[in-house]
């Protein structure tokens, strides 16, 4: 059964069905250390039955539930929605791992910084899954042994500078800065029945109030217990480790289509992205300076909730 943990200031708390929190006692002050300390989880939890104990979710500032410094790894096109929007075909798009800079990871509801140099700055709604145990380089993940290494999920918002994203063709500055992931509210710790259901799971992100995306994980390419076995081929991860594991399609960002791909490909590539990048101006869809974004994980009837996360988005 999930347990829904949130992280202040002043310590962990487990959040009940009422949105009373019930401190947490432990002396964990990362994550790691939190879920190692499951007796006071689960201690905090029982308490929750008292719906006149606790403080009110409301009168607490969140901050983000996964503490760093920790690795961000981050899956690349792992929807087929998503695959489609970004001119790929989604029977033959190979798996792809991308690394965010845990200076990146920021609480729920602070605002997102757009840095001055950046004009096309997207969102990107995903699932992540946080390591609650060593994932040794070789290991095989299966989907009957994945409980053993995944012991929270949160969400995650992979905010991406597409002007430097594209033209450099990487991911690693783009998706770096103070901010750019926005994480929780909530460490949804879960058990191998909660595991079973992740393709239950909807995925949901408004702008403004106006639904950019909402998909089921049944839109992945890579499930999650595959995807972990790929990554372990090379990297290591510990407790407290995060795998984002893709976004749906609805972006900002969306394939020009196969014609103009291919007669831009003619030209030199200072101006194929000058002139990409002239057509975007016309894209309403990227964010802009005061937009209010909402990101959002659930099952439809509500079993698992990983929390509304609320962002602003301001220029630095």
């Amino acid at each position: 059964m999930s347990i829904q943990v949130v992280r202040t200031r002043d310590g962990w708390w487990v959040e009940g069905d009422t949105g009373r929190l019930h401190r947490v006692d432990t002396g964990a002050d990362t994550t790691a250390g939190l879920l190692a300390d499951r007796s006071a989880v689960q201690q905090a939890a029982r308490a929750t039955g008292d719906s006149d104990a606790g403080v009110s979710v409301g009168e607490a500032e969140l901050l983000s539930p996964v503490t760093t410094p920790c690795r961000v790894v981050a899956q690349m096109v792992n929807y087929r929605s998503h695959a489609v929007d970004s001119g790929f075909d989604p029977d033959t798009v190979p798996p792809a791992f991308f690394r965010k800079a845990s200076g990146s990871v920021s609480g729920p509801y602070q605002d997102i910084k757009r840095p001055q140099h950046v004009r096309f700055l997207d969102y990107e709604v995903e699932l992540g899954l946080v390591m609650g145990a060593d994932l040794p380089v070789g290991t095989e993940v299966t989907d009957s042994n994945l409980p053993a290494f995944v012991a929270a999920l949160v969400v995650a918002d992979d905010v991406s500078a597409r002007d430097l994203q594209l033209p450099k063709t990487q991911f690693y500055e783009s998706k770096s800065y103070p901010t750019f992931t926005p994480l929780g509210p909530r460490l949804l710790l879960v058990d191998a029945d909660d595991l079973a259901r992740l393709p239950d799971l909807r995925l949901t992100l408004k702008v403004n109030g106006a639904t950019r995306q909402d998909r089921t994980t049944t839109d992945m390419i890579v499930r999650p217990a595959h995807a972990l076995s790929l990554l372990a081929r090379f990297q290591h991860l510990q407790p407290g480790d995060v795998l984002l594991t893709g976004t749906p399609g609805g972006t900002a960002l969306k394939s020009p289509g196969r014609l103009l791909a291919t007669l831009a490909a003619l030209l030199p590539p200072h101006k194929r992205w000058q002139k990409f990048f002239a057509r975007q101006q016309a894209n309403p869809d990227y964010l802009k300076d005061g937009d209010v974004v909402t990101a959002r994980i659930a099952t439809d009837d509500g079993a698992l909730d990983l929390g509304e996360q609320r962002t602003v988005v301001r220029a630095r």
